[in-house]
Parts: C-alpha cells; sequence; structure tokens
C-alpha cells in the first residue's frame, strides 16, 4: 500500500543544522521582486545590508530550501512524485528570524489525511537556535490518486470571504526572470525554468513557484499594513488556489481586522483566476 499513515506519522523526526546570512536573505527578498524602486527607503529595508530585516515567509526557504519536501521519503510514504502539488503553507513565528542565523530544523510527518481520491500529507519543520524556537512550518502536500486508505478526512480549510470590499488592494507584477532568479533560494524543480518540462506538466510554458507568490503576498501586507514592520507577523497561512506565470500580475486584496488581515491574491490577466486563497496574516 503506498500510504501507511500511521507508520508515517510514527517515524522518527529528521534533524539537520541550517545556517544563512545576509546573502540568502536579498537573494530571497530579490526572488520576490523587492528592490523597485532600487533607492526607495521602504526597498531598502529588504536588499541593502546595513537596513536589513527579515520577511518570515523566508523560513520556507532558509537553510536547505524546499527540504521539508523530504519527508515524502518517510517509511510509509511511497508515492509518485508527478502527481505531487503543493496544496497549502503556513508558517508560525516564535520571534523575529535574525539576518545571520544558525539553527537545528526538524522535519516529520505531522498528519496523513484521506480526501477520497487524493491524500494530503502535512510535512512539520521546526527550527530552533540556542536561544530557543525560532519558526514552525506546515507544508500541505496534496498527493493524487492515493486518497481511499480508510484515514480521517482532515480539517476543512475554506474560508469565506468578507461580504464588503477589500479594504485595500494593490497589484504585484511578476518580473518575465522571477522564477528564474527565485529558484536560486533552493526550489530548482525545472517546472518553473524548463518550458520542456513544463509542457510535460500540462502547463503551456513555466509558472511561478507557488512560495513566490506566497512571499510576494506577504510583503505586500506587510508593506501596506503593517507599516512595513516584519516583526509583527506571528502567523502566515495559504492555500494554493492557482497557478501564475511570469509577465503576469497578482492582484492582492486584503480586509482588515484587529490582529488580523484576510487576503485574497488572484492573476489581473486572466479574469482574475484564483491564485492563493484562505489566506490569513496574524500580527500583533
Amino acid at each position: 500500500m503506498p500510504i501507511d499513515a500511521a507508520k508515517a506519522v510514527a517515524a522518527e523526526p529528521r534533524s539537520g543544522e541550517i545556517a544563512w546570512d545576509h546573502k540568502d536573505i536579498q537573494l530571497y527578498h530579490l526572488g520576490l521582486g523587492a528592490g523597485l524602486p532600487a533607492t526607495d527607503p521602504d526597498e531598502l529595508r529588504y536588499t541593502l545590508e546595513s537596513r536589513l530585516h527579515v520577511l518570515p515567509s523566508f523560513a520556507t526557504v532558509a537553510g536547505a530550501g524546499m527540504a521539508s519536501l523530504g519527508g515524502l521519503a518517510a517509511p510509509g510514504i511511497d508515492v509518485d512524485l508527478t502527481q505531487v502539488l503543493h496544496g497549502g503553507q503556513s508558517v508560525e513565528l516564535h520571534r523575529p528570524i535574525p539576518v545571520k542565523g544558525k539553527a537545528v530544523q526538524t522535519s516529520r510527518v505531522e498528519a496523513v489525511y484521506d480526501k477520497g481520491k487524493a491524500a494530503v500529507i502535512v510535512l512539520r519543520t521546526e527550527a530552533a537556535d540556542d536561544a530557543g524556537p525560532l519558526w514552525t512550518c506546515d507544508a500541505q502536500i496534496f498527493v493524487r490518486g492515493e486518497g481511499g486508505f480508510g484515514g480521517e478526512r482532515g480539517p476543512s480549510q475554506r474560508l469565506e470571504l468578507p461580504d464588503r470590499a477589500p479594504d485595500l488592494t494593490v497589484e504585484k507584477f511578476i518580473r518575465e526572470d522571477q522564477a528564474l532568479l527565485y529558484r536560486l533560494s533552493g526550489d530548482w524543480n525545472p517546472l518553473h525554468a524548463d518550458p520542456e518540462f513544463a509542457k510535460l506538466g500540462g502547463f503551456d510554458r513555466p509558472i511561478l513557484h507557488g512560495l513566490c507568490s506566497y512571499g510576494m503576498t506577504l510583503k505586500a501586507v506587510v508593506d501596506t499594513v503593517l507599516g512595513g514592520e516584519v516583526a509583527r507577523v506571528t502567523s502566515y497561512n495559504t492555500r494554493f488556489a492557482g497557478v501564475v506565470y511570469p509577465g503576469e500580475t497578482l492582484r492582492v486584496r486584503m480586509w482588515q481586522s484587529p490582529g488580523r488581515v484576510q487576503v485574497s491574491v488572484t492573476a489581473v490577466e486572466r479574469d482574475d483566476a484564483p491564485v492563493l486563497a484562505d489566506t490569513t496574516v496574524v500580527h500583533t
């Protein structure tokens, strides 16, 4: 049987040391489109080492990039990687991420849910340094054709949008070369760079990384709602609802409530096709 949920969840966590410095932070921010205009003081917080702060979504690429997906090789899991989709992502910040750091990262299978025609594997990655916990990331991995094993269906993450106009709307253009730059932070999947490989995946050209859209969206919220204060973010979660292509524009709609921003992200050029859904940023 391809998935043995009990065996996967019971498996020993995998741990390893990760490290990063200002170059990793700057490269990640540039991959999200930061630095335009290049001399804007607000953008220099993302690009200039003497003013640098760290966008919390950096936790998804810190150290070894997509290393958490190594959990798909855990005992009890034997799946066809061509049937794997990144269904959702959450980051919980225990304190601000330092510009230079070293931590122990531990990954494990937190849960396996049976959705009938598919399985959802929750891969949890936790990082801690000498001062204590830094972050906890959950990646929800959707595996087509692997459901029906009799497991729990798991929680529903659908979140209705407020029945009113958004408080803020911004548009973020995706440069033609943005996926090529973003992949240097650790996700080397050729789906995001090689046109021939993209066609094998059913796309007419390479698509942008979902986690790039994820980071771009958090930057938009931090810059417009939180006054550029990255340390105010305590958690951020989303569901990947559709693809977006380099050269397109993200429309980011935001609804504010005390301590929380609800977000919807769509592709402008394709009649507001969904990109990110069920998205919230919790903040102080």
